[in-house]
């Protein structure tokens, strides 16, 4: 059964997400923690070697580009993690949440080879980080590293990471609570209706005019005429974004 593409919005913007207990499984629940990780977009963790390899632009990185390719290769499993809880029915919804523009994913190439990146969904001005991957040394940092560059650039508030890791928290990442959380959620998606009158009306609408400036540019995709900051797209541009502090 597909999850209906407003009520997963909505559940986002009460601090609600789905998951499942393996790749096979046929049922879906919903997750609310009572600590929440985010990654402040002021408080990102550059290391000397991270910010090395992307100034030298060892990766090219792009974005919403192999959308259904990065999904895919996060749901796939390997040896550091045997199982997923993204399943086929997750899976086809998020595929369904990007062809409407709401869901959005950040590509590391090396050559012609997909070797990592993440994907998450945007709502207003919060993005919701749901999973990443790396095939090779370093690339999910890179993927991060650029995805908070570009929420920066678009002028987005909120990166929600969900579960605390050791990966995340050497990134910059901390918890909060949920009540915390729920008020930065509030802020950053205030200016989205969700309601049920609006239906089909906010599946037309997309992610908004910040998710438009922060992964247009990777994708390739010109700005709207009327959105003249399109913020940096080369790896010294994004190391002096992570960089710059107001």
């Amino acid at each position: 059964m597909m999850i209906d593409p407003l009520v997963l919005l909505q559940a986002y913007s009460i601090g609600v997400f789905p998951m499942a207990d393996d790749r096979d499984a046929q049922d879906v629940y919903w997750v609310e923690p009572k600590q929440r990780a985010i990654l402040p977009l002021d408080g990102f963790h550059l290391s000397h070697s991270l910010s090395k390899t992307i100034r030298r632009d060892r990766f090219a990185v792009t974005a919403n580009r192999a959308f259904p390719q990065i999904l895919a290769l996060c749901a796939e499993s390997a040896a550091d993690r045997p199982s997923t809880w993204i399943n086929h029915q997750i899976e086809s919804a998020y595929r369904h949440l990007h062809e409407v523009g709401f869901a959005h994913s950040i590509e590391v190439w090396e050559g012609d080879e997909l070797v990592g990146g993440l994907y998450g969904v945007a709502i207003g001005r919060a993005f919701f980080g749901e999973s990443m991957v790396s095939r090779r040394t370093d690339a999910s940092k890179v993927a991060l590293a650029w995805l908070v560059a570009r929420l920066r650039a678009g002028g987005l508030t909120l990166l929600d990471c969900q579960f605390m890791t050791d990966h995340l928290r050497s990134m910059g990442a901390i918890e909060i609570s949920q009540r915390d959380y729920l008020q930065l959620l509030a802020g950053a998606t205030g200016g989205v209706a969700l309601g049920a009158a609006a239906g089909a009306s906010v599946l037309a609408s997309g992610s908004g005019v910040a998710a438009e400036l922060a992964f247009a540019p990777l994708a390739g995709l010109p700005s709207a005429p009327s959105l003249t900051v399109s913020g940096p797209v080369s790896g010294h541009s994004i190391v002096q974004l992570l960089t710059h502090t107001s």
